[in-house]
């Protein structure tokens, strides 16, 4: 036995590393599969459509909040961490889905909202009582200005102050959402300890690991200062509009906090007791972004990875930009670890937000295939769903309906799943679905691109699957990163393999020289040139290239 014990170890640290390159698969519940009939997807619908998100090659599933909540901001306002609310189904229906995720062999998690709880919680319901109960200092409270005013300049990112004034204790409690999701106070032990139990609830459970909403945002300044202003040129929020005076600020105190760095340990310790879980945190910070990326995935002690949202933004992703921000990822989280994701459920999809064309659309799935780091894939996206267009009547988040016209919220992203065209709803609910089905996407639906190997879909497992053979996308080092023009290169290397990656991010052919060595052309199906005898590499519009080493010892 003891000479097979390295081939377990490295097997055994292989698989604790499952999620390093992993490919997520991003799922809206709500919007995924409806097996009831009420028009409100749920964990059952989930079950029934696991086999076809397996044919995609994905590693793993996040399924975002399910959790008892009021749904004011649909589900990421908890007001019961342990349960499964009744529009979703119950426990036993998360139990059954985690048992049918594991038999085919795809990781699951879960998403935790630590921050910030529904008021209608129960915590929430004892805090309000007086400032001496049990729960008095559970929640982000303070006094009002002598003036009444709230207590000091932060804001919210749906509209308006950052404060609630509430009659009964007198005093303002924080909320950087709805006024209905006050904030969590991390300073006060008692509330880390009861968050950590509820992570271990899942994690006995089952599931995989954890996906973590809005992870900078756990500590508030305990001496609650004023935010200082954000010069104009600096304002590049990503979520929040222009429209939204929440950019103009710069939230050095109501977010970011040093503290944070020891609970985020604290959380890493726990997952530790329980092999091969992992989390990714979401970083909400448009201006610090991958400095935070950095802090918090440094070393083995913190989280596992982060995404901020450098290519969730409206600006076109460009070679110049991705080789910036890879750069800046280098400098910032040297020893850190990146997911990356162009969509998901608080951004327009990156096909709108893009103005992308078919073979845009594929380049850029083959180029985030082929990024050092993992891969958020947001539901809909592998059949390159435009943004619906939702009318104002039929809107349903608070966010959109604060702002409209100037931002029409994150309805466009979130409505339902299309799988057939046999009827209006897409195969999504026999009922009335609670976001209407966008009848431009009824053309895109999963039947109708499973016939035609020229689909996006087909496109998207066969990038998946060129990642996933190729140790060196998945876990390698990234070097000589440039961008020539439209054209996006760079070397990923895995011990002994090497490949050289470039991608044309234009509609017009360019050339560019190849670096010295043999290669060998490699990812026909996807629609790859390799390097002419000259030693030049000649793309066109939107064509990638893959090419992989023959030298010996690189």
């Amino acid at each position: 036995m003891t000479q097979h014990t390295p081939a377990l170890a490295t097997e055994a640290k292989a698989h604790a590393n499952w999620w390093k390159g992993a490919v997520i698969y991003q799922i809206y519940p709500r919007s995924y599969q409806d097996s009831n009939g009420d028009g409100i997807g749920d964990l059952n619908g989930i079950t029934m459509r696991l086999p076809y998100i397996k044919s995609l090659g994905v590693d793993a599933i996040w399924i975002s909040p399910f959790f008892t909540s009021p749904m004011k901001d649909f589900g990421y306002d908890v007001s019961d961490y342990c349960d499964v609310d009744p529009m979703f189904g119950q426990l036993a229906d998360f139990d059954a889905l985690i048992a049918a995720a594991h038999q085919l062999g795809l990781k699951v998690m879960i998403d935790l909202v630590l921050s910030h709880t529904s008021n209608q919680h129960p915590w929430f319901q004892e805090s309000i009582q007086d400032k001496t109960n049990d729960k008095a200092d559970w929640y982000v409270w303070a006094d009002p200005k002598p003036d009444g005013t709230p207590p000091n300049n932060w804001l919210s990112i749906f509209g308006g102050p950052a404060w609630h004034w509430h009659g009964g204790r007198e005093q303002y409690y924080l909320h950087n959402f709805l006024a209905s999701q006050p904030d969590l106070n991390f300073h006060t032990p008692a509330v880390q300890d009861a968050l950590l139990d509820t992570t271990r609830f899942w994690l006995d459970r089952g599931v995989d690991g954890f996906r973590l909403d809005t992870i900078n945002f756990y500590f508030a300044d305990a001496q609650l200062r004023d935010n200082p202003a954000l010069p104009p040129e600096k304002r590049n929020a990503t979520i929040a509009p222009s429209v939204n005076p929440y950019n103009h600020q710069e939230h050095l105190y109501s977010k970011n906090q040093p503290e944070n760095i020891a609970f985020l340990k604290r959380f890493r310790a726990l997952l530790d007791e329980y092999p091969g879980r992992a989390a990714v945190g979401e970083v909400g910070d448009a201006q610090l972004g991958l400095e935070i990326l950095g802090e918090y995935t440094e070393g083995d002690d913190r989280i596992h990875m982060c995404y901020a949202f450098e290519f969730l933004s409206a600006e076109r992703l460009t070679a110049t930009r991705v080789v910036d921000t890879l750069n800046r990822l280098d400098k910032h989280a040297p020893t850190g670890w990146a997911c990356w994701a162009f969509s998901n459920h608080d951004v327009q999809r990156h096909v709108t937000r893009w103005n992308l064309t078919p073979a845009a659309k594929r380049l850029y799935i083959t180029m985030l295939m082929s990024l050092r780091g993992s891969a958020c894939l947001y539901q809909g996206e592998e059949l390159g769903l435009p943004e619906a267009d939702v009318a104002f009547e039929d809107l349903q988040d608070p966010y959109g309906i604060e702002f409209w016209p100037e931002f029409k919220g994150r309805d466009g992203c979130r409505t339902p799943m299309v799988w057939e065209q046999s009827n209006q709803n897409g195969g999504f609910s026999d009922g009335h679905p609670w976001l209407p089905v966008s009848h431009d996407h009824l053309n895109r639906s999963v039947a109708a691109q499973e016939a035609d190997p020229s689909t996006a879909l087909h496109h998207y497992r066969r990038a998946i699957g060129f990642r996933r053979t190729h140790p060196a996308l998945t876990q390698g080092e990234h070097t000589e990163l440039k961008a020539q023009g439209d054209v996006l290169s760079f070397i990923r290397s895995d011990g002994p393999q090497t490949i050289f990656c470039a991608f044309n991010m234009s509609d017009t052919p360019s050339t560019i020289d190849m670096p010295e060595g043999d290669w060998q052309p490699i990812g026909a199906e996807l629609g790859v040139t390799g390097p002419a005898s000259d030693g030049k590499l000649h793309l066109g519009p939107w064509q990638p290239c893959f090419a992989l080493s023959l030298n010996e010892g690189r």
